[in-house]
């Protein structure tokens, strides 16, 4: 019993390990005065030590939010879903997912490469895994929060 607890422990951590933990949540722009924002591509990089870029709100709490993230080469993630929907735009380079319930298992091969412009919807507890493979990959992922992810344990 406890060997399955720590197994699912050390997969959780890894997920959320690599989907930000060492993010920076706060917003990389403010509002102005009369609520507008305008985030320049200079304000879009990821800060020193994280891969995740929060633009606008906080995928954590209530409300809308807009996060990129940047996937070094050879960097993805293990079969997790998230209890509430995703909207993701592939904006820079080959992005690798594998989606559905066969899924659950991991096998990099089993992937389908989209490129720069593919968009991906991904339903509440849809159960996928994505990875950059040869190159760094940016994807742009809206969604209302607050969101849980739930890793799915690998035997």
């Amino acid at each position: 019993m406890y060997k399955k607890q720590i197994i699912t422990l050390i997969t959780l951590l890894t997920v959320v390990l690599g989907w930000g933990v060492s993010a920076v949540w706060a917003q990389v722009v403010e509002p102005d005065e009369h609520d507008f924002m305008i985030a320049e591509p200079a304000d879009l990089h990821p800060p020193e030590g994280s891969r995740t870029v929060n633009i606008y709100g906080d995928p954590r709490e209530e409300g809308l939010y807009v996060i990129q993230i940047t996937w070094a080469p050879g960097s993805g993630s293990r079969p997790h879903y998230h209890d509430q929907a995703r909207y993701i735009n592939v904006l820079k380079g080959h992005w690798y997912v594998h989606t559905g319930p066969e899924s659950a298992v991991y096998n990099p091969d089993a992937t389908t490469r989209v490129g720069p412009g593919t968009f991906i919807y991904e339903p509440p507890n849809g159960i996928h895994y994505d990875m950059a493979k040869d190159e760094e990959v940016v994807v742009q992922i809206f969604g209302y929060g607050p969101v849980n992810t739930t890793s799915i344990p690998q035997d």
